[in-house]
C-alpha cells in the first residue's frame, strides 16, 4: 500500500498561502499536490486549498500534467476585481506503474532511495535562467524569487515533467527547500521512515533567515509499494 503524510506551517508574513492535498482512488492510485500561493493577496489563502484539491483529484484520474493544468484553469482569469490569486505548484501520480510528477514555478519534487536524496525538478525562476549564462552565484541568487512560470499561465509546453524511480517522494514548497539544507533533509529522510513523521520534521526544520523572515512551509511525503 502507498503510504503518505503531509504537513504545513504558516510563515511570519501573513496567513498561510500554501496548501496541500492527497487523494486516493478506490484502486489505491494516489494523486498529490503542493500549492504555494504567490504573495498574500485578498484571495490567495482561500484559493490555494481549492487549487490543491483540484490538482490532486485530477492527477489521480488523468495524470500530473492534467492536474497542474486543471488547477491553472481555475485562476487563468484575473477575476472581476482584478485580484484573483496566482500560485505555483507540484503534483505527482503514484500507481502500480511508478511515479510521475509535474510542476510549475519553484515547488520541488525530490526522491529518496534509502541512501541519497535527489532533486528531480528544476525551479522555473529567473535565477536558474541566469545561472545558465555563468554569472557569479551571488548575482543569480538575487533573481531566485522571480518566478518565470506560474499556474495561471501554465501550458503543456511550460509545465515540467519527470518520472521518479525512487521509493520515497518529497513534494515541497520553497518554504522548505529554500530554508532547509539538502544535507539536513537527507538526514531527516534517513531518520524518519514514517511519511507523516518525515513531513512534519521537514516543515519543522524550516528556520527563519537573518532578518527573522520565515516563509510558509509545506511538505507531502509518499512512500510507494517498492519502498525498502
Amino acid at each position: 500500500m502507498i503510504r503518505t503524510g503531509f504537513a504545513t506551517r504558516e510563515g511570519t508574513a501573513a496567513d498561510n498561502a500554501d496548501a496541500c492535498k492527497v487523494y486516493r482512488l478506490a484502486d489505491g492510485t494516489v494523486g498529490a499536490a503542493v500549492i504555494d500561493g504567490i504573495g498574500h493577496g485578498p484571495h490567495t489563502s482561500a484559493t490555494a486549498p481549492l487549487l490543491a484539491e483540484t490538482a490532486a483529484r485530477v492527477t489521480a484520474h488523468r495524470g500530473a500534467l492534467a492536474g497542474i493544468l486543471s488547477a491553472g484553469l481555475l485562476i487563468a482569469d484575473e477575476g472581476y476585481d482584478g485580484e484573483e490569486a496566482n500560485a505555483v505548484g507540484v503534483a505527482v501520480l503514484v500507481d502500480d506503474a511508478g511515479a510521475r510528477a509535474a510542476w510549475v514555478g519553484d515547488c520541488d519534487v525530490l526522491g529518496w532511495d534509502g541512501s541519497r536524496l535527489r532533486r528531480y525538478s528544476t525551479p522555473q525562476v529567473m535565477g536558474e535562467w541566469v545561472r545558465q549564462y555563468g554569472p557569479p552565484v551571488e548575482i543569480a541568487e538575487h533573481y531566485d524569487d522571480w518566478v518565470r512560470v506560474s499556474l495561471h499561465s501554465a501550458t503543456v509546453a511550460t509545465v515540467g515533467e519527470v518520472d521518479i524511480p525512487d521509493p520515497v517522494l518529497l513534494l515541497l514548497s520553497d518554504g522548505v527547500h529554500d530554508q532547509v539544507a539538502m544535507s539536513v533533509m537527507e538526514d531527516l529522510a534517513r531518520e524518519h521512515r514514517d511519511p507523516q513523521a518525515l513531513a512534519e520534521a521537514l516543515v519543522a526544520a524550516a528556520q527563519a533567515d537573518e532578518s527573522g523572515y520565515r516563509d510558509d512551509a509545506t511538505a507531502i511525503v509518499i512512500r510507494t509499494r517498492a519502498a525498502p
